[in-house]
Order: C-alpha cells, then sequence, then structure tokens
C-alpha cells in the first residue's frame, strides 16, 4: 500500500482515501475514485491533491488498490 505522496503514483481510476480540508485536524479519511489530479509538484509532503468522482476534494493518503 502506497502513501499518496508521489504525483507518479496517483492516476485517475484509482481508489484512494483522502483527507478533506475541513478534516485535516481529525485526521478522519474518505474513501473514493480519483478523477483528477489538482497538484501540480512531483511530490508534496501532505499528500496529492485530487478531486474524487463525487466532486470532493483532498490530499492523498493512501492508495487503497488499483
Amino acid at each position: 500500500m502506497s502513501d499518496g505522496t508521489k504525483r507518479a503514483d496517483i492516476l485517475p481510476g484509482l481508489k484512494v482515501s483522502i483527507v478533506l480540508k475541513q478534516d485535516q485536524r481529525t485526521g478522519r479519511l474518505t474513501e473514493g475514485i480519483v478523477r483528477d489530479i489538482l497538484t501540480k509538484s512531483v511530490t508534496h509532503p501532505h499528500g496529492i491533491k485530487v478531486r474524487l468522482e463525487n466532486n470532493l476534494v483532498g490530499r492523498v493518503k493512501t492508495i487503497l488498490h488499483g
């Protein structure tokens, strides 16, 4: 299981767990399917920012399966 800090590991269609902006303090995870990758840099220490198919936006914490 990969963490979500490397952009190359994340592709549209992957199932991931993300932390939504409002959940950053609690660390509550939300699962979903990646639609768009929003982070432009190669890596990000807090996780690559993505938009899920249900339009939620957050930073990837774990990649569940491809």
